[in-house]
């Protein structure tokens, strides 16, 4: 049986969010010593999303899980965990995660709808679906569910940034499901790093 996915903030993620902060000034007669009166300062709301774009000289590495199955790039030097059949890499903002899942059945838009994505709803936290669609990637094809939700909490704030996540299910009969899921703070500008990682998908 195939597993439901859950977002980085449950097994995903595992992406921390970051605020900034602004000081204003206003005018004030000057100290009776001729010097100006010190300006108060307070800080500006937290910024909602952040940016988190993958830098032009990310290098992407092969890896594969443990007992082999297939093989995808992976950004060079990124925090790795590991639970199960579970890994996830972290980098800021981002993460890509990678799952194994045993299934019977080659998946199909209406099967992640209707059996996937209501466990990741359940899940995350302001999930909002974008669109599932099949698509083509060089290693074959897969169902692809765009979606947003919030990261977990910052550990240290308790902050979290809005995500835009891209969940790739690819399939063959005799290994099941490999599940790839990226996901970077909503405005950052990841299309060509994501691609990298999905066109690199192979079966072995």
């Amino acid at each position: 049986m195939r597993r439901p996915f859950a977002a980085a903030a449950a097994g995903l993620m595992l992406v921390a969010g970051a605020g900034a902060a602004a000081c204003s000034s206003s005018s004030s007669p000057p100290h009776p010593s001729g010097t100006p009166a010190p300006s108060s300062s307070a800080p500006a709301p937290a910024e909602s999303n952040p940016p988190g774009d993958i830098p032009d000289t990310q290098v992407f590495v092969p890896w594969s899980p443990p007992g082999g199955g297939f093989t995808v790039k992976v950004p060079e030097g990124w925090a790795r965990t590991a639970q199960g059949a579970v890994t996830v890499f972290t980098d800021k903002f981002n993460s890509v995660r990678v799952e194994r899942v045993p299934a019977m059945a080659e998946p199909t838009v209406n099967s992640v709808r209707t059996k996937d994505l209501p466990g990741i709803r359940a899940a995350s936290s302001h999930f909002s679906l974008v669109k599932v669609t099949d698509v083509q990637r060089s290693g074959g094809t897969a169902v692809l569910a765009e979606y947003r939700a919030d990261s977990a909490p910052d550990q240290v704030t308790g902050k979290r940034v809005a995500l835009d996540v891209q969940r790739y299910v690819f399939y063959k009969p005799d290994k099941g499901e490999a599940v790839v899921t990226l996901s970077g703070a909503v405005g950052a500008d990841n299309a060509d790093p994501w691609r990298t990682v999905t066109d690199s998908f192979r079966w072995s």
